[in-house]
């Protein structure tokens, strides 16, 4: 369902700024999961993809094949893996391009930039978790506080 105003749901609309994204945006979009491991390490689902992270293949001719980011090519949407390739006629060897969503991520490639990256999204996860959450402490502590001042819930309403 459509909650914000200024956010469309046209098909067309969303098609046409899917595939006019600039590059600084399919980088977001071209974002994979990580893997278990790496999941509860950094409390993470998915980072975006980059040069050098090390990927298993999970959808697909190549499922199950593991390897390392050779490249990131946004303009065709896939990124390129060391030794996932296949022979063109001629007898040349071209890397085959796999999306991103179907592979999950088992060995990041980290910098300070990408650090702080996790760090953000961990935090936000965190406050996530926590929000809206009510412990017995703070029932208890609500219900001191009405007590104290001689009100009942009647009288609140």
């Amino acid at each position: 369902m459509k909650r914000n105003p200024r956010v469309t749901s046209s098909r067309r609309k969303c098609r046409k700024a899917h595939f006019t994204a600039p590059s600084s945006v399919r980088r977001v979009l071209m974002s994979a999961a990580l893997s278990s491991e790496l999941r509860h390490k950094y409390n993470v689902r998915s980072v975006p993809i980059r040069k050098d992270d090390e990927v298993q293949v999970v959808r697909g001719t190549y499922k199950g094949r593991e390897g390392k980011v050779v490249q990131v090519y946004r303009r065709r949407w896939v990124i390129h893996v060391e030794r996932i390739t296949r022979e063109k006629v001629n007898g040349s060897t071209v890397n085959v391009g796999i999306h991103p969503s179907k592979v999950i991520v088992t060995k990041l490639k980290l910098d300070k930039d990408r650090k702080a990256l996790l760090d953000r999204k961990a935090r936000g996860r965190a406050a996530d978790k926590a929000k809206g959450k009510f412990t017995a402490d703070d029932v208890a502590a609500a219900a001191g506080g009405a007590a104290a001042t001689g009100a009942s819930l009647q009288e609140i309403d």
